[in-house]
């Protein structure tokens, strides 16, 4: 293929996951199974550039054309998986998923994960490149959690978290956190951060000396958990979402360039994207605890 052909058609890893068929990583997953064909013919690369969806099918099934870009709120409980599907058997998110979305809902696809006992928002959407670009970490997106932990911290110690940690050889980037309330030894921790690395949250949190006896998500960009009950999900409205991309593409170039610091993108202590949907922070059970 020449240049000049490839400049006009994009990647089917790309296009396919636009199309919400599954994440980047997933499809190139696919077609190395075999599973991904274009007229009858097994594609053999991700690498592979097409202009359009025409003759593609998965497993046998034409890929239908992609719908526009979007986005629900999920509040996800503890005890599920932030996968579709669990060796172990465990319940996943598409088990309560099942009976919380309307009908006619296309395939989504969580942006990013929370773990098995962590609770709170969790967007869906149905475009994979979407996806992809909300989940890393040079688009900026800020992510809000609030931590009940026991032991003993000072304010100061979590302010010092804004020039980043490392822990055992993990560099983890600038986290904004604050002391939300204070019972003896149990307090709540509110942190905001760019990253989302893997149990980011409760690993800092623990080498602190920290316990942490319950992890909300409360916030992912301008999308707040709000008054959102444990197991529902609601759509952003459409002009909600188009405004957040509009600014989301305006701050990511910006975001890109770094800070200066080795390339590590600071938490804004407020969204570097238009607010779309605020609502209160939950009220936690059990605060004095």
């Amino acid at each position: 293929m020449s240049d000049d052909d490839a400049l006009k058609g994009e990647r089917i890893a790309k296009l396919l996951a636009r199309a919400g068929v599954a994440s980047r990583r997933e499809i190139e997953r696919m077609i190395a199974e075999g599973r991904i064909a274009r007229d009858g013919t097994r594609i053999e690369t991700p690498a592979t550039v097409l202009t359009s969806l025409r003759g593609i099918t998965v497993d046998g099934n034409p890929v239908a054309k992609a719908e526009r870009t979007r986005l629900f709120r999920f509040h996800k409980p503890t005890g599920l998986i932030t996968a579709e599907r669990d060796p172990a058997g465990r319940p996943t998110i598409y088990t309560a998923l099942r009976n919380a979305l309307p009908p006619g809902t296309p395939r989504l696809m969580p942006v990013g994960r929370l773990d098995l006992n962590t609770e709170g928002l969790l967007l869906l959407t149905n475009d994979g490149g979407f996806k992809r670009q909300l989940e890393l970490p040079a688009s900026g997106v800020p992510r809000t959690y609030r931590a009940r932990t026991f032991g003993a911290v000072s304010q100061a110690q979590l302010e010092a978290l804004m020039d980043g940690i490392e822990i055992e050889g993990v560099r983890y980037g600038p986290i904004d956190a604050n002391l939300e309330r204070r019972t003896g030894r149990n307090q709540w921790v509110e942190m905001t951060l760019a990253e989302g690395k893997n149990r980011e949250v409760r690993r800092v949190l623990e080498h602190l000396g920290l316990k942490v006896s319950r992890l909300i998500r409360t916030a992912y960009g301008p999308f707040a958990l709000g008054d959102l009950r444990a197991g529902a999900v609601d759509e952003v409205r459409r002009e909600e979402l188009e405004r957040f991309r509009s600014g989301l593409s305006k701050a990511a170039p910006k975001a890109a360039g770094g800070t200066g610091d080795g390339g590590a993108t600071r938490p804004p202590k407020r969204a570097t994207v238009p607010p779309a949907r605020r609502r209160p922070a939950p009220k936690p059970r059990g605060a004095g605890e």
